[in-house]
């Protein structure tokens, strides 16, 4: 089986060729696991299946690197996008792909070669239009005492916390606070992705706002741990901030892996997230 190893922001997948592999739906989350092993596998937050589809231009089938089913990733479908042009499966610079239902249109930045006559070129950075973020709690889900969970406590072993919560086609659990770079997140992380609040657990960002435009961002992601970057969590953490009046409507997250922009247009309630794609390297299991 062909596989190409790729990152936005360091955020890591092995990507699948579902045009050609045909994997059966029950043997994935095994080989999901195997390929994700960073010390007997490839390596990886995951495994990303870039399938056919009959309502978009491609589908993307997400896998956790515990086996489980993830909606979406953002830097996972900016990595699709370019997949998908640098193989040849597409020509445009503009394609839908949908994730778990979710539609998602995307705009590619193809840089091309001018000593090479004809080059087709390679997508080096994609804008994603992410869709409308998601505020009601029982759509994100989780159990909340109001109309949306914006700055609500929550209490996690003895210590509380205030968290606004997104979904961004997944849920997203945003905590403010200062000296992010120095928190022990493998010791919160997974009490608050499986607390009882959560009934199909959450991802867990943990935000320093750094000034009107910029702030620092780690994530704890769903099934995965900590991991370099996240994309929906960086269009989460973005609305929280405006949420909490803490940002302007379009912010810089930094990342543990490099930075994501992100713009909410609130007249038409749509995100936008623009960041890097990149080729890490490919080979055959």
């Amino acid at each position: 089986m062909r596989f190409t190893k790729m990152q936005g922001c360091g955020n890591d997948y092995v990507y699948i060729n579902g045009f050609e592999e045909q994997i059966p739906a029950e043997e994935k989350p095994g080989l999901v696991r195997r390929l994700s092993d960073r010390h007997f596998g490839i390596g990886g937050d995951g495994v990303i299946f870039v399938n056919p589809s009959k309502e978009a231009d491609f589908e993307m089938e997400m896998y956790n690197a515990d086996g489980s089913r993830s909606e979406m990733c953002g830097n996972g479908i900016r990595c699709v996008a370019k997949f998908a042009y640098d193989k040849g499966l597409t020509d445009a610079d503009r394609i839908s792909i949908v994730s778990a239902g979710r539609m998602n249109y995307l705009e590619l930045t193809v840089e091309k070669d001018p000593q090479k006559s004809g080059d087709r070129g390679q997508v080096t950075k994609v804008r994603v239009n992410m869709g409308s973020p998601i505020l009601e709690p029982d759509l994100i889900p989780v159990r909340a005492q109001g109309a949306t969970a914006v700055d609500e406590p929550i209490t996690v072993e003895g210590n509380q916390y205030h968290m606004t919560c997104v979904s961004m086609g997944n849920p997203h659990a945003v905590i403010f606070r200062e000296n992010v770079g120095d928190m022990e997140l493998a010791q919160i992380g997974p009490a608050l992705e499986h607390h009882e609040r959560f009934p199909r657990r959450t991802n867990v960002e943990f935000v320093e706002v750094l000034d009107r435009r910029t702030c620092f961002m780690r994530v704890w992601e769903r099934g995965t741990g900590e991991t370099l970057a996240c994309g929906t969590g960086c269009c989460a953490v973005a609305v929280a901030c405006v949420l909490n009046g803490l940002t302007e409507n379009a912010v810089t997250v930094r990342l543990l892996g490099g930075e994501l922009f992100i713009e909410w247009d609130r007249e038409k309630n749509l995100v936008y997230m623009t960041g890097p794609a990149v080729t890490v390297f490919e080979g055959e299991v």
